[in-house]
């Protein structure tokens, strides 16, 4: 069931957040404020070290001496937070991987801060999420 409320913003502020609803492709002001306000308390899930989601990207350079070994050594170590790895060859020297992780946000933390912080690694994110269940 939706309920109707309003708010009160100073016009630059609505300004700058009718800009964002461009920018991102809402349809309207309703689905983006929904949308922030899911997005907090997601965030605030992950602050609470509740089980969450979400995927780790590493780009790599795979002539990086025993990176390869390193990376798998890693993932190893976590192996109950992986669901599924994809290893692609971007280039004659680069290489992305992807690992969906599962698992206590701190220990999604630990993993992805161990992967990135590898010698040889160029570039790493972990994109977090969760289903956001407190909100249903």
């Amino acid at each position: 069931m939706l309920k109707r409320f309003s708010i009160s913003l100073e016009e630059k502020l609505l300004d700058i957040f009718d800009e964002h609803i461009k920018t991102h492709s809402y349809n309207n002001r309703s689905e983006a404020i929904r949308d922030l306000i899911r997005k907090a308390f997601v965030k605030e899930e992950w602050e609470a070290d509740k089980q969450v989601m979400g995927v780790i990207s590493l780009v790599y350079d795979h002539h990086q001496h025993k990176l390869q070994e390193k990376v798998t050594l890693v993932q190893h170590d976590y192996h109950h937070h992986i669901v599924s790895t994809t290893h692609v060859h971007m280039d004659h020297d680069n290489c992305l991987e992807v690992i969906v992780v599962r698992g206590k946000a701190k220990e999604v933390q630990e993993l992805s801060d161990r992967l990135t912080s590898l010698r040889g690694v160029r570039d790493g994110n972990l994109a977090m999420s969760s289903t956001g269940i407190s909100l249903h």
